[in-house]
């Protein structure tokens, strides 16, 4: 080929308008170079990547950049008629700063009474299967140096029987986190109790029966939901008492509740579960085609708002709809939540129920999300820990504090 057309092949990609998409610090970035319109030009490599934390390798960037910045790149090239000579095109690439770094993360008063920490996690035996629990205090209460509101707590029952509740205090109430942490833990206590779960598995017992007519079922139907509805009422009392012999009002701690009651019995999982507030409970079959919400949600102009368990209204008859007795033969998660996880990942409750956005999620779960954050639900050994972690993702406008329980 001539010298000539050489030369102009080469003066013309270094005068192209290359631009690279920008790039955010601590998210991982790629870009590819196409070059179908230079087809005789091959890039050799990139000097300055040293100074962003990228790499290059197969005509590709890619890597997690550092800090934010605007870096002028050298991109060796080469006429693949000329391949011993290289030239240089110079290409800025715009790293923006990472939005997570814009909060502060001030630490809450641990001098304060109802002191609790930023975030908590665990793992352990759950039924059969296992269960991992994170909750983290959300930006908008870490920027403060407030605290964390949300709250859970996973318990091993006897009989076999297990309980995970979690519970998200009102922002507008002074002793939220309080409030949450009182709703876990009594209701958790209370169904710890050998004459409860007995008379709750005898009554399951006959609900599963073929022997037990159709009244008789719906006798037992109706004891198990007195059973956990009398739980619900301590958490109640326990609630309105605490206030009381502290000179606070009850609605100091106003908080959601939700929890399941779970045993695994010879005709299957019985779930029995309870709900006030927006937090979901969501049961996902074996074979990951279908999603079964648990709860009655309290969201929306036509739910009429958020409920919480220390509003004594709801301990009304239509209080029934709030519990659920569901029998599975095996299910591959059962996951509560609240609403500082379903916001930015659900958008819409009904999506809640769609189960094209559950396998989106547990996607995300998977690692294919902007922070390349994995939970690994087969090497579980750190599962709470990436699970901690993959909770500090980055949704505009979502800075709620994040729980999130999952049974698999």
């Amino acid at each position: 080929m001539e010298k000539a057309v050489i030369y102009r092949e080469k003066e013309e990609f270094k005068d192209f308008h290359l631009v690279l998409k920008n790039a955010s610090s601590n998210q991982f970035y790629e870009f590819s170079f196409e070059l179908d319109d230079f087809p005789n030009i091959r890039i050799r490599n990139i000097a300055n990547l040293h100074d962003t934390g990228l790499t290059f390798e197969n005509n590709k960037i890619s890597g997690t950049p550092y800090v934010n910045n605007v870096h002028d790149l050298d991109i060796e090239f080469y006429h693949i008629h000329d391949d011993s000579s290289t030239e240089v095109k110079k290409v800025p690439l715009f790293v923006n700063a990472d939005p997570k770094d814009l909060w502060k993360n001030i630490p809450s008063d641990t001098g304060d009474i109802y002191h609790k920490s930023d975030e908590n996690s665990y793992k352990g035996n759950f039924l059969d299967k296992k269960i991992t629990v994170v909750s983290k205090r959300g930006r908008s209460h870490a920027h403060e140096g407030k605290f964390r509101d949300d709250d859970f707590a996973v318990k091993a029952l006897p009989g076999g029987w297990f309980i995970v509740s979690v519970a998200d205090g009102a922002g507008s109430a002074v002793l939220a986190r309080e409030g949450s942490r009182l709703a876990v833990s009594s209701v958790n206590r209370f169904f710890n109790s050998e004459d409860i779960l007995n008379d709750i598995e005898r009554n399951i017992k006959n609900i599963y029966s073929f022997q037990s007519s159709k009244e008789m079922k719906s006798e037992a139907g109706e004891k198990v939901i007195r059973l956990l509805y009398e739980g619900v009422y301590h958490v109640y009392h326990v609630l309105d008492k605490t206030a009381a012999e502290n000179s606070f009002s009850i609605k100091d701690f106003h908080t959601t509740l939700v929890f399941t009651l779970t045993k695994k019995f010879d005709f299957g999982y019985v779930i029995l579960s309870f709900g006030v507030g927006d937090c979901p409970v969501s049961l996902i079959s074996p074979d990951f085609s279908d999603v079964k919400l648990l709860n009655r949600m309290d969201v929306g102009e036509f739910g009429g708002g958020t409920r919480f368990v220390t509003m004594k209204e709801i301990f009304t008859d239509d209080i029934a709809s709030r519990f659920a007795i569901t029998c599975v033969n095996d299910f591959s998660y059962l996951v509560l939540m609240t609403d500082g996880i379903y916001d930015p990942k659900f958008i819409t409750e009904s999506r809640l129920e769609d189960i094209e956005g559950w396998k989106a999620f547990f996607n995300d779960l998977s690692g294919n999300n902007d922070d390349r954050a994995k939970v690994d639900f087969i090497n579980d050994t750190d599962i709470d820990e990436q699970l901690l972690l993959w909770t500090d993702f980055w949704s505009r406008g979502n800075h709620d504090d994040r729980t999130l329980a999952i049974i698999y």
